[in-house]
């Protein structure tokens, strides 16, 4: 009984310091402010700060929420604990501490995820490396891994643009991926992913190595932040080659933006409407050019901070190997996992908590 004493002091002072962590009494003061708000008869006449703002209230109940909820059954815990019959109630008790240390660190994770733009939506695309069609296949494989992984958060999922490989796979692909902390959670993702395998493309099966870029990027609304003169744009509408059916192939719906000072070229075809091509544009061109200020500022501090890595090639962040042996090994956080195919399923989490709390005390 002393261990499970140990454990529940345990809880009590990880629940007490999450909560100061997650800036919880602010939350509450801003969750009363905003139903003040919400109730104003002229709450709605800006569609967008009205959105923003209820999303945000959504989001501060959500997690006040899940903290009372822990409390609650902290308390229960503590109540048997206290019984006299508590003795014969070790295994419950003992499941449900389990459980509720599960439950604390999934929600000390989005206390990682305070950056300016982790809320925000991803952007997500995936370049075959060398290697023709083996490389276009692996490209492939991870596209299914993100989209799965994006599946099991509940997040939606838009595939902008798709070029198809030769034979067999894909070139690249570029998804939109929107949910609660999307690019919070994905944004370690960025890099050289290799794959080893024996080939299906070989009569011979020979052992291959493919690799494969992964970037990661904030979709960013418009903002004062990235700021974009219609001068500087020159828009280009042609038919989509894919996606959106027969109406799209008919009609030039499919857009292509370059930005002029930059030379930054973006394109949307997945759309049937041209305006919402045009959206999806923008937004894709905010990415390109804040990553782009945000590679000149890290670059500005790796005299300080040791050397920053762009996600080019060169910068391999994980292998996944199924052959000779079936392993899964990110080259930053050491994290190993035996069963490669589970992981190329979308079973991400492990790897993604681990790099974020490597971010996190970096």
């Amino acid at each position: 009984m002393e261990e499970i004493k140990e454990k529940i002091s345990e809880i009590k002072n990880k629940l007490e310091l999450l909560k100061k962590k997650m800036n919880l009494e602010e939350k509450q003061k801003q969750v009363v402010l905003l139903e003040k708000e919400m109730a104003q008869n002229d709450f709605w006449a800006d569609q967008e700060q009205a959105q923003k703002k209820a999303k945000n209230l959504a989001f501060y109940k959500d997690e006040i929420e899940k903290i009372s909820q822990l409390e609650k059954r902290l308390s229960s815990v503590q109540e048997i604990f206290k019984h006299p019959e508590a003795e014969s109630l070790q295994e419950d008790l003992k499941n449900e501490i389990s459980l509720l240390l599960k439950e604390l660190e999934k929600l000390e994770i989005n206390t990682y995820l305070s950056g300016k733009y982790d809320k925000s939506p991803a952007i997500l695309s995936i370049h075959a490396g060398q290697g023709g069609v083996e490389a276009m296949d692996w490209a492939q494989m991870l596209e299914r891994m993100y989209l799965r992984y994006a599946e099991e958060k509940g997040w939606k999922t838009d595939i902008v643009e798709l070029i198809p490989g030769d034979e067999a796979g894909i070139k690249s692909v570029t998804i939109t991926i929107s949910g609660n902390f999307a690019y919070g959670y994905l944004k370690g993702e960025r890099g050289v992913h290799r794959l080893v395998r024996q080939s299906p493309f070989n009569a011979d099966k020979l052992r291959q190595t493919s690799f494969a870029l992964v970037e990661v990027l904030p979709e960013i609304q418009e903002t004062s932040d990235i700021p974009l003169d219609e001068n500087d744009l020159e828009w280009e509408f042609f038919r989509a080659s894919s996606h959106g059916g027969q109406n799209v192939q008919k009609v030039s719906t499919a857009v292509r933006l370059r930005h002029k000072p930059t030379g930054i070229v973006v394109t949307s075809q997945s759309e049937r409407y041209q305006e919402r091509n045009r959206e999806i544009a923008l937004s894709l061109l905010r990415a390109k050019l804040w990553e782009q200020e945000e590679e000149k500022r890290m670059q500005e501090k790796k005299a300080i901070k040791g050397e920053f890595k762009l996600a080019s090639w060169g910068n391999q962040i994980r292998s996944y190997v199924l052959h000779p042996y079936k392993m899964v090994k990110d080259l930053r956080t050491e994290v190993e996992k035996s069963d490669p195919f589970a992981v190329l399923d979308g079973k991400l989490d492990e790897f993604i908590e681990a790099e974020l709390k490597l971010l996190d005390n970096q």
